[in-house]
């Protein structure tokens, strides 16, 4: 059960301020008299996209007109300290997930990671033979407690007063002593240089631990909740690129958060209501992320393996009684 946001305008007005996401999760957005494009997947020649501008207008234009801006990085002080007045937090609606990954998808052409290095891995769930599996999404759970940060001899890792942990490749001596110390195993060990995509789009642009490239070999990586997207006013790529809207992102301050589809609801409602829980609390890392168990399901049992036909058989879908 979702509660939507009361209409206060003291409080909306801050939230429209860091989420417009009705028209971004279509595609593109106007900023400044410059096009931004969101991390969707590339857009064919000749096929219409819709555009936000500035002052709320919606309008249509030719992907064959459109180019990629980058604004540029804020300086590694001010990405080491972060949105003022910011808590950021991430919820996972487990009922929802389908096990596309397509957050991964959409992760991975935002930061150009390696097929090897997924920050954000999918994992099938089964717990038991009677059950039908489900899928359990695991990024970097940017902890208020993190243990990676502890151990770090360079300060490479640190965490960021709007609850952000984040990785300064140019600090990191790559001695993984963060991956180790790190309960969940989010963190990545970069082996190869940069690929040719990820050289040829950002090259040329001043390193930022908000932006995670251009990437250095013989570093860590990981997860970093897209920090350069949020401070203009987006989602990350793994929230904008979940089609199942099961991903919610937000500011624990204010006590919102928004999937895909610009759905905003009240985090503390929707943690309660639904019974939300945290991986490996017991710990005292005190992760930022939260789980919706998967009850209810909203979307198709999975195939599993074949029948007497030699057809593909299906699962019974599960929780659809109503409760």
């Amino acid at each position: 059960m979702q509660s939507n946001i009361e209409d206060d305008p003291k409080k909306n007005s801050g939230r429209r301020d860091f989420l417009r996401f009705g028209a971004i999760a279509a595609g593109l957005t106007i900023v400044g008299g410059g096009l931004q494009k969101v991390f969707s997947g590339e857009k064919e020649p000749g096929e219409k996209v819709k555009l936000l501008s500035p002052n709320g207008k919606v309008y249509e234009a030719d992907t064959s007109a459109l180019c990629e801006f980058r604004p540029t990085p804020v300086s590694n002080a001010e990405a080491r300290k972060g949105i003022e007045g910011k808590k950021f937090v991430m919820v996972f609606d487990l009922s929802k997930c389908d096990g596309c990954k397509k957050c991964t998808e959409a992760c991975q052409t935002m930061h150009y990671t390696e097929p090897d290095r997924e920050w954000i891995k999918v994992f099938t769930m089964h717990d038991a033979k009677a059950e039908a599996p489900y899928y359990l999404p695991k990024p970097c759970f940017h902890c208020d407690n993190p243990t990676c940060t502890k151990v770090c001899p360079v300060n490479a890792t640190f965490k960021r007063q709007d609850g952000i942990v984040l990785i300064d490749n140019e600090r990191c001596i790559g001695c993984r002593m963060c991956m180790a110390a790190c309960p969940y195993s989010t963190r990545f060990f970069n082996w190869s240089h940069p690929g040719s995509a990820q050289r040829a789009a950002v090259g040329n642009i001043t390193y930022s631990p908000e932006q995670s490239v251009p990437r250095r070999m013989g570093t860590v990586e990981k997860c970093d909740f897209c920090p350069d997207m949020i401070r203009q006013g987006k989602l990350p790529a793994c929230v904008s690129g979940c089609p199942m809207d099961v991903i919610y992102f937000g500011d624990q301050n204010e006590d919102a958060v928004t999937n895909s589809s610009g759905v905003t609801v009240k985090l503390s409602a929707l943690l309660e209501q639904n019974a939300a829980y945290r991986l490996l609390e017991e710990l005292g890392t005190e992760p930022r992320v939260y789980y919706l168990p998967p009850k209810n399901r909203k979307y198709p049992a999975p195939e599993a393996g074949a029948g007497e036909d030699g057809k593909p058989k299906k699962h019974s879908a599960m929780g659809s009684m109503p409760m």
